[in-house]
Parts: structure tokens; C-alpha cells; sequence
């Protein structure tokens, strides 16, 4: 007699049994697979799917907790094992491998560079026409008042929505340092997300995938989320400690992504200022404020080495346009729920 019952997805197989006849009669076979769970789990997310492409977040998130942490459902969604909370010294953070300078303090060179690059081109270009062409001086003149016209209009219009939209296009096309460390900055973002219990309902990885998503020169590179709930408590004026925990680890996933690969970050300055903006509408004192972050580096660092593997393939499906569903799924099964 032989036998073998793996629970949780394995297929249950059966061999033959001896009967009283002493001929083998076939033993009742139980199939278990796993596809059966994978295919309930991808149904749940084609409808969590459908729901934010309607623009439901409630009903998306509805249906995501209604699985949450089931065996056939969502077993990663805020199950994440996070550190104990409490005052840890800048010291601490470099016990673990954490220097906060290098984190706290993005500067986005590639960018930068880029627009100088484009000033000096500009320039080269002037001088070259001037030469080439011979236009005057009242020419010159005029060219460079409409160029400071339209760049005047874009900020007033648009924020600067169209100018950078021309420097994040040519970063991500001449750039392959920066089109990948986009990528891995919201990939960072998306995972957080999910393993805090908050549901990502969008991204775009550049100005142009932005305008061209959500029609706005305004939108760059993001991860968009189901915040309704923390909204509400915002404008209540009471932030629990755990939703403000949540969003804090969140606000920093893309910069300690950046830091964990690059050994310093980049992008994320705005996330940031958006992070400190908020501590300060709470009232928070500066220590509380330094306490609350250095809480928040530690925690989204130690999350992120923990479940490298799955960022790196997140990182992989969001650069090729998977859709949120998708990207949960690529999570779910990445982890092992004993690594949570």
C-alpha cells in the first residue's frame, strides 16, 4: 500500500489497495492541486481587477479582505512580521547595516545632469543657428522671449508638468541606470503596500505612461493606493498609530529600495517632504517625528531584504505593464507565509 497526502495544494494520490480477494482494488483518489488554488485566487484578483479599474475601491478592497489570510485566498495581505516599535538610536540603525544620510537624503543626479545637458545643448544651438543662419541680435531676442514665454506658461499651466515630462522621457530612454531604478523604486512602493494591508490600485512608471493613463502632465512615476480609510482619519484629525505606522513604512519603501541596491537613493525626496508634512500636521514634536522615522527606516529595510526575491519579481512584472491583480498574485506566490 502506498500513499502520499500533502495538504494545502499537493495533489492527495492513491495506490492500490489489496482487497480480500488478494487482487489490488483501486482506493478512493482525493485531487487536491495546487492549480485549483492558484486558478480561485487569479479569479479573486481578475474581480479586485475589474473593481479598481471601475474606480470602486471599496468594493476591490471588500473583496481582498474577504480572502485575507484564507489557505485559498490571500495569505501575504498585512500579514507582514514587523519589528517592535519603539525609540531606536541612529546607532542601532547602523548596527543594521542602515546609514540614515545616505537613505533621509536623495538627490537626483541622473535628472539634474540631464537638464543641464539640455541648457548647455540649448546654448551650443543658439551660438551654432547665430553662425549658420545669421540672425540677429532682435531675432535672438525675440526666440529667447518666447522660449521663457512657454517655459513661464508650462510652470503656471501645468506645475512644470511639460518640462518634466521631456527630462523623465529622456532619462528613461537614454538612461538605463534610472529607467531600472524607477522600476525598483515603486516596485518597493507596491510591495510595502501589500504586505502592511494597504492595496495598491495603480502605477505608472513615467511622465509619459502618466499622461497617457490618467491624462495629466502632472502625474510622474507612482504607486497609487486605496487610502479611503486613512483619508477619513486625516480629516477627523485622529491618525491611529497603526494606519500612521502603515503609511510611514510606505511613504519610505522607495527610497530604502533605492538604498538597498544602490548603497544610496536617488528618487523619493517628495515622498519624504510629504511624510515630514504630514508628522507635522499631527503635531508631532521633532523627536517624536525622528522616532516615528527611524522606526519606519528599520522596519520597511528589514521587510525589504526579507522578501528581496519578490521585489526583484515585482520589479520584473510592473516594468512590463502586469496589471495590480497580477503583481498580488507574483507576491503571493513568491513568499513562503512561514518567511512573513
Amino acid at each position: 500500500m502506498i500513499g502520499l497526502s500533502l495538504m494545502h495544494g499537493v495533489c492527495v494520490v492513491g495506490v492500490g489497495l489489496p482487497s480480500s480477494l488478494g487482487q489490488p482494488k483501486l482506493a478512493r483518489v482525493r485531487i487536491q492541486c495546487s492549480t485549483k488554488v492558484s486558478s480561485s485566487r487569479q479569479q479573486l484578483l481578475e474581480s479586485v481587477d475589474k473593481e479598481l479599474t471601475k474606480g470602486d475601491d471599496r468594493a476591490a478592497l471588500a473583496l481582498v479582505k474577504d480572502l485575507q489570510g484564507k489557505p485559498n485566498g490571500l495569505q501575504c495581505f498585512g500579514a507582514a512580521r514587523q519589528v517592535p516599535q519603539r525609540l531606536y538610536t541612529l546607532d542601532e540603525l547602523k548596527l543594521n547595516g542602515i546609514e540614515a544620510m545616505s537613505l533621509l537624503s536623495p538627490v537626483d543626479t541622473t535628472l539634474g545632469s540631464i537638464e543641464r545637458n539640455l541648457l548647455i545643448a540649448a546654448i551650443v544651438g543658439g551660438f551654432a543657428a547665430w553662425n549658420v543662419f545669421g540672425i540677429s541680435q532682435q531675432q535672438i531676442f525675440y526666440i529667447s522671449l518666447g522660449l521663457l514665454f512657454l517655459w513661464t506658461l508650462d510652470l503656471v499651466s501645468f506645475g512644470g508638468g511639460l518640462g518634466s515630462l521631456v527630462v523623465d522621457t529622456i532619462g528613461h530612454k537614454f538612461s538605463q541606470k534610472y529607467h531600472n531604478r524607477v522600476i525598483q523604486h515603486e516596485a518597493g512602493h507596491f510591495l510595502i503596500a501589500y504586505l502592511v494591508g494597504i492595496l495598491p490600485k495603480g502605477y505608472t512608471l513615467s511622465s509619459l505612461d502618466g499622461m497617457m493613463k490618467e491624462g495629466s502632465l502632472n502625474i510622474q512615476a507612482g504607486t497609487a493606493f486605496v487610502d479611503f480609510e486613512f483619508l477619513e482619519e486625516v480629516n477627523s484629525g485622529k491618525v491611529s498609530a497603526t494606519t500612521l505606522n502603515k503609511f510611514s513604512c510606505i511613504a519610505l519603501a522607495g527610497v530604502c529600495t533605492e538604498y538597498l541596491i544602490y548603497g544610496f537613493s536617488e528618487g523619493g525626496l517628495d515622498d519624504i517632504r510629504k511624510l515630514d508634512s504630514l508628522l507635522n500636521g499631527l503635531g508631532f514634536t521633532q523627536k517624536k517625528a525622528d522616532s516615528q522615522v527611524r522606526w519606519s527606516v528599520l522596519n520597511t529595510v528589514l521587510l525589504l531584504r526579507r522578501h528581496e526575491a519578490a521585489r526583484s519579481k515585482l520589479a520584473e512584472a510592473m516594468s512590463m505593464g502586469s496589471s495590480v491583480g497580477s503583481c498580488i498574485d507574483i507576491i503571493e506566490n513568491s513568499i513562503n507565509v512561514s518567511d512573513l
